[in-house]
């Protein structure tokens, strides 16, 4: 699965469990280094999650890296996802869950 097609999965199933807003920079050659490509927001629920999108095979650059750990840091719920967390359930249960989930690369 490509992660275009991974992204636009997850973007549909973020705006099912209730994440009405959904930002993802088109271009990102005029923003920070290594910042998260989603921010989804559910305001019923109190909810921010930070996710980068990789393939399963992809690699999270140093700079990714940072900024996942930095936003973990200030109890962010940030973290990478990959299309094999969409088939196993990962993505639905986080987009569930009520608990703030681990950084996981």
């Amino acid at each position: 699965m490509s992660e275009r097609d991974f992204q636009a999965g997850v973007l549909k199933l973020a705006r099912f469990h209730g994440f009405e807003l959904r930002y993802h920079t088109h271009d990102s050659r005029r923003s920070a280094p290594g910042f998260p490509d989603l921010v989804l927001v559910n305001t019923r629920a109190g909810r921010v999650l930070f996710r980068e999108l990789k393939t399963n095979k992809g690699r999270v650059t140093p700079d990714q890296q940072a900024w996942l750990d930095g936003l973990t840091a200030c109890g962010m719920d940030a973290g990478v996802w990959r299309p094999d967390d969409l088939d196993d359930g990962r993505v639905l249960a986080e987009l569930r869950s009520q608990t703030f989930t681990q950084n996981r690369t």
